[in-house]
């Protein structure tokens, strides 16, 4: 599991008095900032996940740790092996990226590929894509990506759809996503408090009455996340396909290619003041 190493370590209870039914919670950020440990790629543990050496924990920058932490590191030590194939690099991300709305490099991305890996698998055209920020579980690292990374950020059994919806019922969920922004693609927002005042698909004005075609996932369609895309569709297509079954055979391609994997911001989401 990402991040999980050493995270014993990361959320101390402190008891408030001896023999007190009460605690308060400190909590810790959980990246590298106490013990240096960074996703340990295969052959690498060593260096990323640090040592255990007799009664203690030693980190890769150096300090040690025993009791507790010392027997936690030692089980996730010791899973390494059985790891080895999940820690295989299968990519390459200069930078990193994250995920954060209204929008950022990592949903960008996401939602691009929505359009194109939908596009694909149907054969129809695709105008537009929704997908939830809920669902994007970890980060693009900086650097080597490996299977585990996809693997976190897509833990989900969510499987692509393909719909048709008419532009009415486009623009009704908009006009949500105008209170609370997800994941888009295809589309130009504007919004200004919190109102939806223009939205453009392909840069051209929504279409009331036209049709559409949008990729999402089953979870998005009647009712997760608060929201219904499947809600007045003309035609609804549930692909057998799950995302991260689409998502990692994609990355091991660019690297097959050599291309790095990398995404931009392009204002699709415009927040007036």
């Amino acid at each position: 599991m990402r991040r999980f190493v050493m995270a014993a370590v990361l959320l101390a209870l402190v008891p408030l008095c001896a023999g007190a039914q009460e605690f308060s919670w400190k909590r810790v950020l959980m990246d590298e900032s106490r013990t240096g440990t960074k996703m340990a790629a295969a052959g690498k543990v060593k260096e990323s996940l640090g040592s255990v050496e007799g009664c203690k924990y030693v980190a890769p920058n150096g300090k040690t740790f025993k009791g507790s932490t010392k027997k936690a590191a030692a089980v996730v030590l010791a899973a390494q092996d059985r790891m080895a194939e999940v820690k295989t690099v299968i990519g390459h991300c200069p930078g990193g990226m994250k995920s954060y709305a209204p929008e950022s490099e990592l949903s960008n991305w996401i939602a691009d590929e929505y359009i194109r890996a939908v596009g694909e698998l149907t054969g129809k055209h695709v105008d537009v894509s929704f997908a939830n920020f809920g669902g994007i579980r970890a980060p693009m690292p900086d650097g080597d990506v490996l299977v585990d990374d996809i693997m976190s950020m897509f833990p989900f059994k969510n499987k692509f759809c393909y719909l048709q919806l008419r532009g009415s019922d486009l623009r009704a969920i908009y006009n949500q996503l105008a209170g609370k922004m997800q994941v888009i693609g295809g589309a130009t927002l504007t919004v200004k408090d919190g109102k939806l005042v223009e939205v453009l698909v392909g840069g051209k004005p929504l279409d009331d009455n036209q049709i559409y075609g949008v990729a999402t996932i089953d979870f998005l369609l009647d009712g997760g996340d608060g929201l219904h895309i499947a809600r007045g569709a003309v035609s609804l297509e549930i692909i057998d396909k799950y995302v991260i079954d689409v998502m990692m055979p994609y990355v091991k391609s660019l690297t097959a290619a050599g291309k790095d994997i990398t995404y931009h911001k392009d204002g699709r989401v415009r927040i007036l003041q």
